[in-house]
């Protein structure tokens, strides 16, 4: 156990854990926004195996990363939409949508694989953009300025999704329509246009998240994701709907993973407690979720259709 302690390992640990947040990260804070007007969106982990798969085959085919990502960013937008036309044109009950676009997402991933590649294949990650000065930092540097680009985007969007939410005309209106959206209608505020941008940028970010995940990983394969969108989800609450919390929530499970990943390098953890092990950063997280969202309030509007009185 005491190797585990030295310095290259805990580097190693600690820069692992901030890489394996980041699509969780892009993929809670995309549903902050729609939560907070009042939309859950279940789907999330299929959004994420779509753009996985998009930005894989995209990058696999013609080895641009960043075409890989913007893949993401329209299968996000087109899966987007229509879980705005299920959940605020239909006003279909929101649980039930977003499972049916998770499965929609599960099977349609699986499938193109299948039939387009069939078989993993290795393409290129993004390569590391060391922050100059930062990244000569001892340790420090090494851990937290040696990332991608993607990496440090995915952190800068925390303070800039604040500052949208709490100190714009938009997020004031994200708000008003998420705990009251009758109150928000009558002053002329268009709630089917909040939400409608709302879920928008969640099924933009999820995308991006899942094309994040599978260049970042160099593969694809079925279920890649392995549920990190219903974690991401569950984040939000952790998060109590302000971005800072779900950035905290999202290390919390990146850094976790990341330390059992290296433990079972080690051979610290032994063979036959692999399957337990790897469970560890879902329970962690939810036995924190248990002890931190019930202390906030959920947005009084969420996940109920609103139908405008005529």
């Amino acid at each position: 156990m005491s190797q585990f302690f030295s310095q290259a390992i805990l580097i190693a640990a600690v820069a692992g854990g901030i890489r394996l947040a980041v699509p969780l990260l892009l993929a809670a804070l995309g549903e902050t926004y729609g939560q907070r007007s009042g939309v859950l969106n279940l789907g999330v982990d299929g959004v994420m195996l779509l753009g996985a798969f998009g930005g894989y085959f995209t990058v696999l085919e013609l080895g641009n990363v960043w075409l890989g990502l913007v893949v993401g960013v329209g299968i996000g937008a087109i899966l987007g939409l229509a879980t705005a036309f299920i959940s605020v044109t239909l006003g279909a009950e929101q649980g039930i949508s977003g499972i049916g676009v998770y499965l929609f997402g599960l099977g349609m991933s699986d499938l193109l694989f299948q039939k387009l590649v069939g078989t993993p294949l290795p393409i290129e990650s993004f390569p590391k953009v060391p922050l100059p000065g930062l990244s000569s930092i001892p340790v420090v540097g090494e851990m937290l300025f040696q990332h991608s680009l993607v990496v440090y985007a995915a952190f800068l969007l925390v303070p800039i999704s604040t500052f949208v939410i709490n100190r714009t005309t938009f997020g004031m209106n994200i708000r008003a329509v998420g705990e009251n959206p009758e109150a928000a209608d009558s002053v002329g505020i268009s709630v089917a246009r909040v939400r409608y941008a709302t879920v928008l940028i969640g099924g933009i970010l999820a995308g991006v998240a899942g094309a994040a995940l599978a260049i970042d990983l160099g593969i694809f394969q079925q279920n890649l994701t392995n549920a990190q969108g219903f974690i991401a989800v569950a984040l939000v609450y952790f998060g109590a709907w302000r971005p800072l919390g779900v950035m905290g929530g999202a290390l919390l499970y990146g850094m976790v993973n990341s330390i059992v990943l290296q433990l079972k390098t080690l051979g610290i953890i032994p063979r036959s407690w692999s399957d337990i092990a790897a469970m560890a950063p879902a329970v962690i997280t939810i036995l924190a979720l248990v002890l931190v969202a019930r202390r906030f309030r959920q947005p009084a509007a969420l996940a109920k259709p609103f139908v405008r009185e005529t």
